[in-house]
């Protein structure tokens, strides 16, 4: 039986609610699926040990569940929302793998050599690293935007997928992959997150480059391009005019569910892309990326 993606999940308009930043899955609603009672594993990623940042929540714990699933043990990176990644841990331990929780703060190189570090201190192997975690804002005019907010937004988004996917790349082997987070704002920038879309270009040519140095080595680097997805970053960092309408601006008329991110993080950490490197897959509910 076959969905229509028009119905599948919630339609605009949200409730009205703010969070502080960078939010928690608990206070949202409707709260998010990342599909804890519908993701079903088939074994692609058995044995493999990953990293995923910004696992806590949204799609890190989409992500994260379904490499559990499909047979990956899982280190949990976040910043400092211990509940919601402790939640992520339960669900990767369910699945009978083992989860490593690490908080810290990944725009600094040392705490990202440590991630690599502990991951193969738990696991003794790393075969993907997901560069996911991200940091957004909305601004109405340029001058709103500071010197310190435009350095974080780099160092968070850019600046850690250069430090982790140079430590991962020394200890990954022939087959391993890196999967980055970019976003439909790559090339439709939204002007009230200049700062983040500008990031978001740069993760995807990042993307394509480091594909090409990495290809002798074996290991494939390719990313995902989220359309507007359901997770706490939406009514932590925008106006609660654009929370209630987010999403009905797309053709399928809905914000998408992390849920529905996770099968494209799979396949592409998987022997089924074998041949896929330097890519991006948009999941953006039919909004073109031209």
């Amino acid at each position: 039986m076959l969905d229509d993606p028009k119905t599948r999940y919630p339609r605009p308009p949200q409730p009205s609610q703010r969070q502080p930043v960078p939010g928690e899955e608990r206070s949202l609603a409707p709260q998010a699926d990342h599909g804890e009672d519908s993701y079903r594993g088939s074994g692609k990623l058995e044995g493999l040990a990953a990293i995923v940042t910004g696992a806590d929540s949204g799609i890190g714990r989409a992500v994260a569940i379904a490499y559990a699933r499909e047979g990956a043990d899982v280190l949990i990176s976040y910043f400092t929302e211990h509940d919601d990644a402790r939640e992520t841990a339960r669900h990767v331990e369910r699945a009978g793998r083992r989860a490593v929780v690490v908080a810290g703060d990944i725009k600094e190189e040392a705490h990202c050599k440590d991630i690599v570090a502990k991951a193969l201190e738990a696991f003794g192997r790393l075969d993907v690293l997901v560069n996911n975690a991200a940091h957004q804002k909305s601004f109405e005019r340029i001058d709103d935007i500071s010197a310190e907010e435009w350095d974080v937004t780099f160092r968070t988004n850019v600046y850690s997928q250069f430090y982790l996917s140079k430590a991962a790349a020394k200890v990954m082997k022939p087959g391993s992959s890196i999967v980055n987070t970019t976003s439909n704002n790559a090339k439709n920038p939204s002007p009230h997150l200049l700062a983040y879309a500008t990031t978001k270009g740069a993760i995807a040519n990042f993307t394509a480059g480091l594909a090409g140095l990495l290809a002798e080595d074996g290991i494939r680097v390719n990313a995902v391009a989220p359309g507007p997805i359901w997770t706490p970053l939406i009514p932590s960092t925008m106006p609660e005019d654009a929370v209630k309408s987010f999403g009905e601006n797309t053709p399928l008329g809905r914000a998408g569910q992390p849920a529905e991110l996770a099968a494209a993080y799979v396949m592409l950490a998987s022997n089924d892309a074998s041949y896929i490197t330097g890519a991006v897959i948009p999941v953006t509910g039919g909004r073109p990326m031209l």
